[in-house]
């Protein structure tokens, strides 16, 4: 195993480990207990969900989905397909396979979930011939519409999703675009027919609501016309669908600084644009309530108000992970990326008193950083009752486990 000095050459800053001595006393404190982690899938083939900010649940807890391929260890190539399926908690764990997609990537899968307000619903995105779709299948008729384009994130309510041009994506970020369609806009700087949709999802009918070129014409510290490069990424909703925010992103052609430079913008479906930070190193980050982000920004946890006015709360420091909100919202459930032993941990935090519940050590095999990484990614089943993460702990490549949360209490 390399060690954390061999890779932090090629870390990158949003991936270095923030020492905390709070949170690190919790973390490798091994005489506490820790909660029952069940494999839900198993070799030969590799399982995973992907991103943490989607339903991986249906309503009941009992329907798991995930994904299937045959390797873990490339890219993945136009041609490559993977299995989209069901894990019946009920059964055995039991996997039933139930569509394919053409579009997908490592660290966000095919943007797979079930449809939130939908109890029968998940949705997937896919590549036909030369374009991205999104179809939505009712898994108790098997009837299955295909929407004309592929979705990023869904409203609470269900009937809107954002739509981002992941053939950019890709072109920039390889490993969270989708290959197979070449992006028409990859010599542009500041495209004007790329950026951000609104989807219908019940009509399919999508209205173009920011360019690329209109957010990147907003003037930043340092700005450079002929060298930064643009795109758009990660969108999300609030809790009430009044807004949903996202990441413009760009890079230096020239090398003029390190990785990538953000910066975080909301709007409304009307098109109602606010800046939220452009502070340097944002990167995951969740909504507290309609009005209140949480994000991990350059050394910890840091909260924001959707106000304009780029006023900062620190709540705590940390190694960035991938972090969202029990339905307590005193409660954060979060991850890390890899430490020094070649560690990736999962825990709670209680935000009013600085407690900290561990939910796991997860050795990590294969690639610790890059594409081909597995986080893990923590997504709560909507039952509250399991923590479901990616992980390649188990030796058998990337696998689906659920940590039982039943017997931890969260009354303080």
């Amino acid at each position: 195993m390399n060690s954390f000095m061999d890779l932090k050459s090629e870390t990158p800053k949003d991936q270095e480990w923030v020492h905390n001595s709070h949170l690190e006393k919790a973390l490798y404190d091994n005489t506490r207990p820790l909660p029952e982690i069940e494999p839900l899938t198993s070799a030969p083939h590799f399982h995973w969900f992907g991103y943490y900010d989607k339903f991986a649940t249906d309503p009941s807890g009992r329907f798991v989905l995930g994904m299937e391929v045959e390797f873990d260890n490339r890219s993945p190539q136009p041609d490559d397909v993977i299995k989209i399926g069901i894990v019946d908690r009920q059964d055995g764990n039991a996997w039933s396979e139930i569509a394919q997609s053409r579009a997908w990537s490592w660290q966000q899968g095919c943007m797979l979930q079930w449809r939130p307000g939908s109890e029968k619903e998940c949705l997937w995105n896919d590549r036909i011939k030369d374009r991205f779709v999104c179809h939505i299948l009712d898994i108790e008729t098997g009837n299955k519409r295909t929407l004309n384009r592929p979705i990023y994130h869904i409203s609470p309510d269900g009937k809107w999703a954002v739509s981002l041009d992941f053939a950019r994506i890709q072109s920039v970020r390889p490993g969270y675009g989708y290959s197979g369609v070449k992006d028409r806009t990859q010599a542009i700087l500041r495209p004007e027919d790329s950026g951000i949709w609104l989807v219908d999802l019940d009509s399919g009918a999508s209205t173009f609501l920011f360019s690329i070129a209109e957010i990147a014409d907003i003037p930043y510290e340092g700005a450079a016309t002929d060298d930064d490069k643009h795109w758009f990424n990660h969108a999300a909703w609030n809790t009430d669908g009044s807004r949903f925010l996202f990441l413009n992103r760009w890079r230096s052609l020239t090398g003029r600084f390190r990785d990538f430079r953000t910066r975080m913008f909301t709007a409304s479906p009307s098109g109602n644009l606010r800046l939220v930070t452009d502070k340097p190193y944002v990167s995951h980050f969740t909504w507290k309530d309609h009005n209140q982000i949480a994000m991990w920004r350059e050394d910890g946890y840091k909260l924001y108000k959707d106000d304009g006015s780029g006023r900062e709360e620190i709540i705590f420091n940390a190694t960035n992970g991938h972090n969202s909100y029990l339905s307590d919202d005193n409660w954060i459930l979060t991850d890390t990326y890899v430490d020094k032993k070649g560690y990736q941990h999962l825990y709670l935090y209680h935000t009013p008193t600085d407690k900290v519940i561990v939910l796991g050590h997860f050795p990590a095999k294969g690639p610790l950083t890059g594409e081909l990484r597995c986080d893990l990614h923590p997504r709560l089943s909507r039952d509250g009752k399991t923590v479901l993460i990616d992980s390649t702990h188990g030796g058998n490549g990337r696998q689906i486990y659920g940590v039982d949360l039943s017997q931890i209490s969260l009354h303080l």
